[in-house]
Protein backbone atom coordinates (compact mmCIF):
# COMPACT_ATOMS: atom_id res chain seq x y z
CA UNK A 1 0.00 0.00 0.00
CA UNK A 2 1.16 3.53 -0.78
CA UNK A 3 1.30 5.80 2.24
CA UNK A 4 1.19 9.57 1.70
CA UNK A 5 2.30 12.23 4.18
CA UNK A 6 1.52 15.93 3.91
CA UNK A 7 3.68 18.20 6.07
CA UNK A 8 3.67 21.90 6.95
CA UNK A 9 6.53 24.30 6.40
CA UNK A 10 6.92 28.02 7.07
CA UNK A 11 9.21 29.82 4.62
CA UNK A 12 10.75 33.18 5.53
CA UNK A 13 12.06 35.48 2.79
CA UNK A 14 14.23 38.52 3.46
CA UNK A 15 14.20 41.80 1.54
CA UNK A 16 16.83 40.46 -0.87
CA UNK A 17 14.65 37.50 -1.78
CA UNK A 18 16.69 34.89 0.11
CA UNK A 19 14.53 32.10 1.59
CA UNK A 20 14.86 29.74 4.55
CA UNK A 21 12.49 27.32 6.25
CA UNK A 22 11.61 27.83 9.91
CA UNK A 23 11.16 24.05 10.01
CA UNK A 24 14.95 23.75 9.85
CA UNK A 25 15.65 25.95 12.87
CA UNK A 26 12.61 25.58 15.17
CA UNK A 27 13.64 22.12 16.56
CA UNK A 28 17.13 23.45 17.40
CA UNK A 29 15.65 26.50 19.12
CA UNK A 30 13.28 24.30 21.11
CA UNK A 31 16.25 22.25 22.36
CA UNK A 32 18.16 25.41 23.31
CA UNK A 33 15.12 26.48 25.31
CA UNK A 34 14.95 23.07 26.98
CA UNK A 35 18.65 22.62 27.75
CA UNK A 36 19.85 26.21 28.14
CA UNK A 37 22.86 25.31 26.02
CA UNK A 38 23.59 25.65 22.30
CA UNK A 39 26.22 22.92 22.60
CA UNK A 40 23.78 20.43 24.14
CA UNK A 41 21.08 21.39 21.64
CA UNK A 42 23.54 20.81 18.78
CA UNK A 43 24.59 17.44 20.19
CA UNK A 44 20.98 16.25 20.57
CA UNK A 45 20.27 17.45 17.02
CA UNK A 46 23.36 15.55 15.78
CA UNK A 47 24.89 18.77 14.49
CA UNK A 48 28.35 20.13 15.08
CA UNK A 49 28.51 23.17 17.35
CA UNK A 50 29.83 25.20 14.43
CA UNK A 51 26.98 24.07 12.17
CA UNK A 52 24.40 24.93 14.83
CA UNK A 53 25.84 28.42 15.26
CA UNK A 54 25.88 28.82 11.50
CA UNK A 55 22.18 28.00 11.28
CA UNK A 56 21.37 30.45 14.06
CA UNK A 57 23.31 33.23 12.38
CA UNK A 58 21.73 32.46 9.00
CA UNK A 59 18.20 32.70 10.36
CA UNK A 60 18.97 35.78 12.39
CA UNK A 61 20.08 37.42 9.15
CA UNK A 62 16.93 36.28 7.34
CA UNK A 63 14.64 37.45 10.16
CA UNK A 64 16.53 40.59 11.07
CA UNK A 65 16.76 39.95 14.81
CA UNK A 66 18.47 37.89 17.53
CA UNK A 67 17.15 34.40 18.25
CA UNK A 68 19.36 33.79 21.30
CA UNK A 69 19.94 36.06 24.26
CA UNK A 70 23.09 35.20 26.24
CA UNK A 71 23.70 36.38 29.79
CA UNK A 72 27.03 35.78 31.50
CA UNK A 73 26.75 32.83 33.89
CA UNK A 74 23.22 31.94 32.77
CA UNK A 75 23.89 29.98 29.60
CA UNK A 76 21.81 30.42 26.45
CA UNK A 77 18.15 31.37 26.35
CA UNK A 78 15.74 32.17 23.55
CA UNK A 79 14.96 35.77 22.82
CA UNK A 80 11.34 36.83 22.40
CA UNK A 81 11.85 36.38 18.65
CA UNK A 82 13.25 32.88 19.22
CA UNK A 83 10.21 31.91 21.29
CA UNK A 84 7.96 33.35 18.56
CA UNK A 85 9.65 31.18 15.90
CA UNK A 86 9.14 28.00 17.97
CA UNK A 87 5.48 28.90 18.60
CA UNK A 88 4.93 29.72 14.93
CA UNK A 89 6.21 26.37 13.69
CA UNK A 90 4.28 24.48 16.37
CA UNK A 91 1.04 26.33 15.58
CA UNK A 92 1.47 25.74 11.87
CA UNK A 93 2.01 22.02 12.31
CA UNK A 94 -0.63 21.38 14.95
CA UNK A 95 -3.48 23.53 13.65
CA UNK A 96 -3.15 22.14 10.10
CA UNK A 97 -2.51 18.52 11.12
CA UNK A 98 -6.11 17.31 10.76
CA UNK A 99 -6.93 18.84 7.35
CA UNK A 100 -3.56 17.82 5.90
CA UNK A 101 -3.92 14.26 7.15
CA UNK A 102 -7.33 14.05 5.47
CA UNK A 103 -5.91 15.38 2.19
CA UNK A 104 -3.02 12.91 2.31
CA UNK A 105 -5.35 9.95 2.96
CA UNK A 106 -7.61 10.95 0.05
CA UNK A 107 -4.61 11.09 -2.28
CA UNK A 108 -3.28 7.76 -1.01
CA UNK A 109 -6.67 6.10 -1.48
CA UNK A 110 -6.89 7.30 -5.08
CA UNK A 111 -3.36 6.15 -5.93
CA UNK A 112 -3.89 2.73 -4.33
CA UNK A 113 -7.14 2.34 -6.25
CA UNK A 114 -5.43 3.23 -9.54
CA UNK A 115 -2.68 0.72 -8.79
CA UNK A 116 -5.20 -1.99 -7.91
CA UNK A 117 -3.85 -2.41 -4.40
CA UNK A 118 -7.10 -2.97 -2.61
CA UNK A 119 -9.76 -0.81 -1.06
CA UNK A 120 -9.09 1.39 1.92
CA UNK A 121 -10.96 1.30 5.18
CA UNK A 122 -13.03 4.48 5.32
CA UNK A 123 -13.04 6.12 8.74
CA UNK A 124 -15.24 9.11 9.52
CA UNK A 125 -14.59 10.14 13.07
CA UNK A 126 -14.65 12.86 15.66
CA UNK A 127 -11.08 14.04 16.18
CA UNK A 128 -9.16 12.10 18.82
CA UNK A 129 -5.61 10.99 19.60
CA UNK A 130 -6.51 7.29 19.73
CA UNK A 131 -8.05 7.59 16.25
CA UNK A 132 -4.83 9.14 14.98
CA UNK A 133 -2.87 6.35 16.67
CA UNK A 134 -5.00 3.74 14.86
CA UNK A 135 -4.44 5.43 11.51
CA UNK A 136 -0.69 5.48 12.17
CA UNK A 137 -0.65 1.83 13.27
CA UNK A 138 -2.60 0.66 10.21
CA UNK A 139 -0.26 2.66 7.99
CA UNK A 140 2.90 1.30 9.61
CA UNK A 141 1.73 -2.31 9.28
CA UNK A 142 0.71 -1.84 5.65
CA UNK A 143 -2.18 -4.30 6.03
CA UNK A 144 -4.82 -1.89 4.80
CA UNK A 145 -4.93 1.61 3.37
CA UNK A 146 -6.82 4.23 5.37
CA UNK A 147 -9.16 6.96 4.18
CA UNK A 148 -9.64 9.15 7.26
CA UNK A 149 -12.01 12.11 7.36
CA UNK A 150 -12.48 13.96 10.63
CA UNK A 151 -16.17 14.76 11.06
CA UNK A 152 -18.44 15.91 13.83
CA UNK A 153 -19.67 12.84 15.75
CA UNK A 154 -23.26 13.04 14.50
CA UNK A 155 -22.10 13.57 10.93
CA UNK A 156 -19.80 10.54 11.16
CA UNK A 157 -22.59 8.24 12.39
CA UNK A 158 -24.97 9.60 9.74
CA UNK A 159 -22.31 8.79 7.10
CA UNK A 160 -22.23 5.18 8.30
CA UNK A 161 -26.01 4.90 7.97
CA UNK A 162 -25.74 6.16 4.38
CA UNK A 163 -22.99 3.64 3.59
CA UNK A 164 -20.34 6.31 3.11
CA UNK A 165 -17.83 4.94 5.66
CA UNK A 166 -16.82 1.69 7.36
CA UNK A 167 -16.03 3.04 10.84
CA UNK A 168 -17.89 5.97 12.42
CA UNK A 169 -16.13 7.36 15.47
CA UNK A 170 -18.08 9.16 18.19
CA UNK A 171 -17.85 9.76 21.93
CA UNK A 172 -20.32 9.68 24.81
CA UNK A 173 -19.90 11.12 28.32
CA UNK A 174 -20.31 9.10 31.47
CA UNK A 175 -22.81 10.45 33.96
CA UNK A 176 -26.07 12.38 33.74
CA UNK A 177 -25.72 13.58 30.13
CA UNK A 178 -25.16 10.13 28.63
CA UNK A 179 -28.78 9.54 27.67
CA UNK A 180 -29.26 12.99 26.17
CA UNK A 181 -26.11 12.70 24.04
CA UNK A 182 -26.97 9.13 23.01
CA UNK A 183 -30.31 10.31 21.59
CA UNK A 184 -28.36 12.16 18.89
CA UNK A 185 -27.01 8.86 17.50
CA UNK A 186 -30.01 6.56 18.00
CA UNK A 187 -31.73 7.82 14.87
CA UNK A 188 -28.80 6.58 12.76
CA UNK A 189 -27.90 3.33 14.54
CA UNK A 190 -29.96 0.18 13.99
CA UNK A 191 -29.19 -2.47 16.68
CA UNK A 192 -29.88 -5.25 14.16
CA UNK A 193 -27.62 -3.77 11.50
CA UNK A 194 -24.89 -2.06 13.51
CA UNK A 195 -22.50 -2.88 16.33
CA UNK A 196 -20.13 -0.76 18.40
CA UNK A 197 -16.41 -1.33 18.89
CA UNK A 198 -14.92 0.23 22.02
CA UNK A 199 -11.81 2.25 21.31
CA UNK A 200 -10.91 3.92 24.60
CA UNK A 201 -12.04 5.67 27.72
CA UNK A 202 -10.71 9.22 27.95
CA UNK A 203 -10.93 12.41 29.97
CA UNK A 204 -11.96 15.85 28.76
CA UNK A 205 -11.38 18.99 30.74
CA UNK A 206 -9.96 22.50 30.91
CA UNK A 207 -6.66 23.47 29.26
CA UNK A 208 -4.78 26.11 31.25
CA UNK A 209 -1.52 27.92 30.63
CA UNK A 210 1.39 26.38 32.53
CA UNK A 211 1.21 27.26 36.21
CA UNK A 212 -2.41 28.41 35.81
CA UNK A 213 -1.57 32.14 36.08
CA UNK A 214 -5.26 33.12 36.09
CA UNK A 215 -6.04 30.81 39.01
CA UNK A 216 -8.85 29.00 37.16
CA UNK A 217 -10.39 26.27 39.33
CA UNK A 218 -13.38 25.15 37.29
CA UNK A 219 -16.08 26.01 34.75
CA UNK A 220 -17.45 28.80 36.95
CA UNK A 221 -14.30 30.83 36.29
CA UNK A 222 -14.98 30.99 32.55
CA UNK A 223 -17.44 33.82 33.20
CA UNK A 224 -14.71 36.02 34.71
CA UNK A 225 -13.90 39.19 32.78
CA UNK A 226 -10.15 38.52 32.88
CA UNK A 227 -10.38 35.01 31.37
CA UNK A 228 -10.25 34.44 27.59
CA UNK A 229 -11.75 31.18 26.30
CA UNK A 230 -11.36 29.32 23.00
CA UNK A 231 -14.17 26.95 22.01
CA UNK A 232 -14.84 23.96 19.76
CA UNK A 233 -17.04 24.48 16.73
CA UNK A 234 -20.86 24.17 16.98
CA UNK A 235 -22.06 20.67 16.14
CA UNK A 236 -19.04 18.86 17.56
CA UNK A 237 -19.55 16.38 20.38
CA UNK A 238 -17.12 18.31 22.57
CA UNK A 239 -19.05 21.57 22.01
CA UNK A 240 -22.28 19.85 23.05
CA UNK A 241 -20.54 18.58 26.17
CA UNK A 242 -19.26 22.07 27.06
CA UNK A 243 -22.75 23.53 26.63
CA UNK A 244 -24.29 20.87 28.88
CA UNK A 245 -21.63 21.21 31.57
CA UNK A 246 -22.05 25.00 31.62
CA UNK A 247 -25.80 24.58 31.99
CA UNK A 248 -25.16 22.19 34.90
CA UNK A 249 -23.12 24.77 36.83
CA UNK A 250 -25.35 27.69 35.84
CA UNK A 251 -22.92 29.64 33.65
CA UNK A 252 -24.44 31.66 30.79
CA UNK A 253 -22.27 31.20 27.64
CA UNK A 254 -23.04 34.82 26.69
CA UNK A 255 -20.93 35.92 29.67
CA UNK A 256 -17.84 34.00 28.49
CA UNK A 257 -15.17 36.04 26.74
CA UNK A 258 -14.26 34.18 23.53
CA UNK A 259 -17.10 31.65 23.53
CA UNK A 260 -17.72 32.40 19.83
CA UNK A 261 -14.02 31.87 18.99
CA UNK A 262 -13.69 28.30 17.69
CA UNK A 263 -11.10 25.75 16.54
CA UNK A 264 -11.65 22.39 14.82
CA UNK A 265 -9.52 19.98 16.88
CA UNK A 266 -8.33 19.34 20.43
CA UNK A 267 -4.77 19.97 19.25
CA UNK A 268 -5.68 23.33 17.76
CA UNK A 269 -7.37 24.35 21.03
CA UNK A 270 -4.25 23.43 23.00
CA UNK A 271 -2.00 25.27 20.54
CA UNK A 272 -4.21 28.36 20.86
CA UNK A 273 -3.86 28.34 24.65
CA UNK A 274 -0.13 27.56 24.53
CA UNK A 275 0.42 30.52 22.20
CA UNK A 276 -1.13 32.90 24.75
CA UNK A 277 -4.06 33.81 22.50
CA UNK A 278 -6.46 32.34 25.10
CA UNK A 279 -6.26 31.53 28.79
CA UNK A 280 -8.53 28.46 28.81
CA UNK A 281 -9.72 25.82 26.35
CA UNK A 282 -11.57 22.52 26.62
CA UNK A 283 -10.54 19.15 25.22
CA UNK A 284 -8.83 15.81 25.81
CA UNK A 285 -5.89 15.40 28.19
CA UNK A 286 -3.17 14.37 25.66
CA UNK A 287 -3.49 17.69 23.82
CA UNK A 288 -2.81 19.60 27.05
CA UNK A 289 0.06 17.27 27.92
CA UNK A 290 1.63 17.67 24.46
CA UNK A 291 1.82 21.45 24.84
CA UNK A 292 2.90 21.43 28.49
CA UNK A 293 -0.39 22.91 29.68
CA UNK A 294 -2.12 22.36 33.00
CA UNK A 295 -5.28 20.25 32.86
CA UNK A 296 -8.37 20.08 35.06
CA UNK A 297 -10.48 16.93 34.38
CA UNK A 298 -14.20 17.61 33.96
CA UNK A 299 -15.81 14.52 32.44
CA UNK A 300 -15.00 10.88 31.54
CA UNK A 301 -16.02 9.56 28.13
CA UNK A 302 -16.26 6.40 26.06
CA UNK A 303 -15.07 6.58 22.47
CA UNK A 304 -16.63 4.07 20.05
CA UNK A 305 -16.49 3.07 16.43
CA UNK A 306 -19.85 2.07 14.95
CA UNK A 307 -19.80 -0.31 11.99
CA UNK A 308 -21.89 -2.79 10.00
CA UNK A 309 -22.46 -6.01 11.94
CA UNK A 310 -22.50 -8.09 8.76
CA UNK A 311 -19.06 -6.91 7.63
CA UNK A 312 -17.08 -7.68 10.79
CA UNK A 313 -15.37 -10.74 9.29
CA UNK A 314 -14.64 -9.24 5.88
CA UNK A 315 -11.75 -7.09 4.70
CA UNK A 316 -10.81 -4.42 5.48
CA UNK A 317 -12.80 -4.28 8.76
CA UNK A 318 -11.45 -7.58 10.07
CA UNK A 319 -7.85 -6.39 9.68
CA UNK A 320 -8.59 -3.13 11.48
CA UNK A 321 -10.30 -4.94 14.36
CA UNK A 322 -7.31 -7.23 14.79
CA UNK A 323 -5.10 -4.15 15.11
CA UNK A 324 -7.49 -2.66 17.70
CA UNK A 325 -7.22 -5.85 19.76
CA UNK A 326 -3.43 -6.09 19.49
CA UNK A 327 -1.19 -5.53 22.50
CA UNK A 328 1.04 -3.17 20.53
CA UNK A 329 -1.78 -0.80 19.63
CA UNK A 330 -3.32 -0.87 23.08
CA UNK A 331 0.08 -0.11 24.59
CA UNK A 332 0.39 2.95 22.34
CA UNK A 333 -3.05 4.20 23.45
CA UNK A 334 -2.24 3.60 27.13
CA UNK A 335 0.66 6.02 26.79
CA UNK A 336 -1.77 8.83 25.96
CA UNK A 337 -2.50 10.98 28.98
CA UNK A 338 -5.98 10.26 30.40
CA UNK A 339 -6.71 7.40 27.97
CA UNK A 340 -7.63 3.85 29.06
CA UNK A 341 -7.72 1.13 26.34
CA UNK A 342 -8.69 -1.72 28.72
CA UNK A 343 -11.79 -2.50 26.61
CA UNK A 344 -10.23 -1.61 23.23
CA UNK A 345 -11.53 -3.88 20.45
CA UNK A 346 -14.49 -5.09 22.52
CA UNK A 347 -17.64 -5.55 20.41
CA UNK A 348 -20.59 -3.96 22.18
CA UNK A 349 -24.32 -4.11 21.49
CA UNK A 350 -25.62 -0.73 20.30
CA UNK A 351 -28.24 -0.35 23.03
CA UNK A 352 -25.77 -1.28 25.76
CA UNK A 353 -23.06 1.03 24.48
CA UNK A 354 -25.36 4.04 24.18
CA UNK A 355 -26.76 3.38 27.64
CA UNK A 356 -23.40 2.96 29.36
CA UNK A 357 -22.64 0.78 32.36
CA UNK A 358 -21.45 -2.80 31.94
CA UNK A 359 -21.20 -3.47 28.19
CA UNK A 360 -23.21 -6.28 26.60
CA UNK A 361 -20.64 -8.06 24.51
CA UNK A 362 -21.47 -9.50 21.12
CA UNK A 363 -19.64 -12.01 18.97
CA UNK A 364 -18.86 -11.72 15.30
Amino acid sequence: MIDIRCVTELIVRDSAGHEASLTDIAPLLALVDETGSIAQAAEQSRLSYRHAWGLLRLFEARLGGDLISKERGKGSALSDLGHAVVRAQRLCAERLEGPMQMLASEIAEELNRQLGRGSAIRIHASHGYAVAALVAELGSRGVVAVDIKYRESAEAVASLARGECDFAGFHLPAGPFRELCADIYRRWLDPRRHVLIHLTKRKQGLFLQKGNPKGVRGLDDLARNDVRFVNRQPGSGTRLLIDLELRRVGVDPERINGYASTELTHTAIAAFVASGMADVGFGVAPAAHHFGLDFIPVVDEDYYFACERGRLSSAPLAAAIEVLKSEAFQASVSRLEGYDPAECGLLVDVASGLRGGAPARVSR
